[in-house]
């Protein structure tokens, strides 16, 4: 009996020990932190403010983190006040504050939020308010119809900068082309000579060896070197082509040649006159004779003089000889431009090389060729986007192109107890399209695949809507259109004000317009449900870069707002 009543004492004294090391572990916790939530209103107007506080009292070396974001439910965060701080022996009071505000009317609740105090994940208790509508005197106020819309200009934007720029570069280049190559330079004194008919640039070189002072100077070498140089040339280009690299006599019996053939009509004295100066020359050059200075005056004076006998001895050029040397200018002037197009072109064609391989070092390459051959899906990516509402309750979403109504949904036709409104860009053959609709299911209502496709299950009083059921009926849809090899994955989507909904993705084969052909792409289906309404979001894009990061930025953008009596 004592043994029994020992075992009994030993085993309460168990008992207490573990229901006191229990308390002493929660009293150990609760010493460890303390969060209160609270709010100065619980009744607003729509768009006043709440101003929601959550308290935190914490070890001063325990790191304390508030929420951030939209953590808050359908309540908008309007303002995020400083963490006030104050100290209490070895402990922190910290009170952080939060402006929120709601532009519906109807009850919300502030779900739970979580602080993390160290290590430690402590939650807030959630919170309800209400936000009244204001009434309006309709006696005093006046009801109007709904404004048309307005269409409104679009901003300008900074392009006219770039293109402003693009001129200037422009207009920069085609200056320097045609200052260095295409303008019609001043000539210089040698071009100028060089265009001068053979006889009148022998005369001035005539003139030219008069004003060079080698006779004053006694520099008889150089003044036959020149002086036979001006009869050669001339003789050169007029009567024989080879006259500048033979010698005297070879010149000379060429000469008498040409004369006995009736080829030019040079008296015999002609060509002793020139034969005796051209040995002259040679002996003044080779031999180092030395005439007097005044014979070599003689000599270019004589020189002067055959210059225009041989001038008038030459017959006229023949009609074909005119027009041979007419064609060769011609062809000349034609070698010319040829040559100054290919030069700007090549000049071009290295500026636009090296601009487009500037840009793709910068962006790379893909983006830089799609943005000149204008891609389309690169386009969508980069217009003007548009943030709208459809249907009702809302569905609001930001999109590259506005969807249209749709005039007539299939479900309305097939059900008159199910009201839908659908909107869309594209179709399932287009690149990408975008398609929302709500449905709103009365008592007893069957839910039949509509456009592009809902279910739902018949009840009673308020229809439950399977959400992967009308997620299967959706995907039959889009084969029904040509879809094929539809891989089907699903999970959880929420958006970023708090709706939570099912999310159905995967790879697709789509259809294309006027062809047999298949084409790789993706498509996204998302599913929303409150009691008898259901929200669709159907989003199909064909394998792309660009599409990829126009999806993303749709779904991102999506937030349903709750239906408002």
């Amino acid at each position: 009996m004592k043994k029994t009543k020992s075992l009994f004492k030993k085993k309460i004294t168990q008992n207490r020990t573990l229901v006191l090391s229990f308390f002493f572990a929660i009293f150990s916790f609760l010493s460890y932190a303390q969060v209160k939530a609270s709010i100065d209103v619980d009744s607003i107007k729509i768009g006043e403010q709440i101003t929601y506080k959550v308290e935190v009292e914490a070890d001063t070396a325990a790191l304390v983190i508030f929420p951030e974001g939209k953590t808050f439910g359908a309540l908008e965060v309007i303002e995020n006040y400083t963490i006030d701080t104050t100290r209490n022996n070895a402990k922190y009071n910290l009170i952080k504050k939060y402006g929120l505000t709601q532009f519906d009317s109807g009850a919300y609740t502030i779900p739970r939020q979580k602080i993390i105090i160290g290590a430690k994940n402590v939650f807030t208790d959630s919170l309800k308010i209400e936000v009244r509508e204001i009434a309006v005197d309709t006696t005093k106020q006046g009801l109007y119809d709904i404004k048309p819309i307005i269409a409104v200009d679009k901003s300008v934007g900074n392009w006219w900068k770039y293109l402003l720029l693009s001129i200037v570069a422009l207009a920069l280049v085609a200056f320097l082309l045609w200052w260095f190559i295409w303008r019609v330079k001043p000539l210089t004194e040698e071009e100028e000579i060089a265009l001068l008919p053979p006889y009148d640039r022998a005369k001035l070189a005539l003139k030219k060896l008069d004003e060079t002072g080698y006779l004053q100077n006694e520099n008889l070498k150089d003044y036959y070197s020149d002086l036979t140089f001006i009869i050669r040339k001339y003789l050169d280009e007029k009567v024989y082509d080879r006259a500048l690299e033979s010698t005297t006599d070879e010149l000379v019996a060429r000469l008498n040649l040409l004369k006995e053939g009736n080829k030019i009509e040079l008296s015999k004295e002609d060509i002793n006159n020139i034969e005796t100066i051209l040995k002259r020359a040679d002996l003044v050059k080779f031999a180092k004779g030395k005439p007097d200075v005044a014979l070599a005056e003689i000599d270019r004076n004589t020189i002067d003089l055959e210059l225009d006998h041989v001038k008038e001895a030459l017959p006229e050029p023949t009609e074909e000889e005119k027009l041979l040397d007419q064609q060769y200018k011609e062809e000349i002037e034609k070698q010319q431009k040829r040559k100054k197009v290919l030069l700007t072109a090549g000049i071009v064609g290295l500026l636009l090389i090296a601009t487009f391989a500037g840009f793709a070092y910068k962006y790379g390459f893909n983006y830089v060729k799609d943005t000149i051959v204008q891609k389309e899906s690169k386009q969508l990516l980069e217009e003007n986007w548009v943030t709208s509402e459809y249907g009702f309750p809302p569905i609001t979403i930001s999109t590259p192109k506005v969807l249209k109504r749709i005039e007539k949904a299939e479900t309305t036709a097939q059900n008159p107890n199910v009201k839908a409104s659908g909107f869309s860009y594209g179709a399932i053959e287009d690149i990408l399209s975008i398609a929302t609709a709500t449905v709103t299911i009365q008592n007893q209502a069957s839910l039949q695949p509509s456009q592009p496709g809902q279910q739902q299950s018949q009840q009673d009083n308020t229809p439950d809507i399977d959400l992967e059921q009308t997620g299967e009926a959706i995907v039959r849809s889009l084969e029904s259109k040509g879809a094929k090899d539809i891989i089907l994955l699903n999970e959880k989507f929420t958006t970023p004000n708090g709706a939570e909904g099912l999310r159905i993705y995967g790879s697709i084969s789509l259809p294309t317009s006027g062809s047999d052909a298949l084409r790789t792409g993706k498509y996204n289906v998302l599913l929303f449900t409150v009691g008898n309404i259901l929200q669709q979001i159907i989003i199909t894009q064909e394998d792309d870069v660009y599409l990829d990061d126009v999806v993303k930025q749709v779904l991102e953008s999506i937030e349903l707002k709750p239906k408002t009596e």
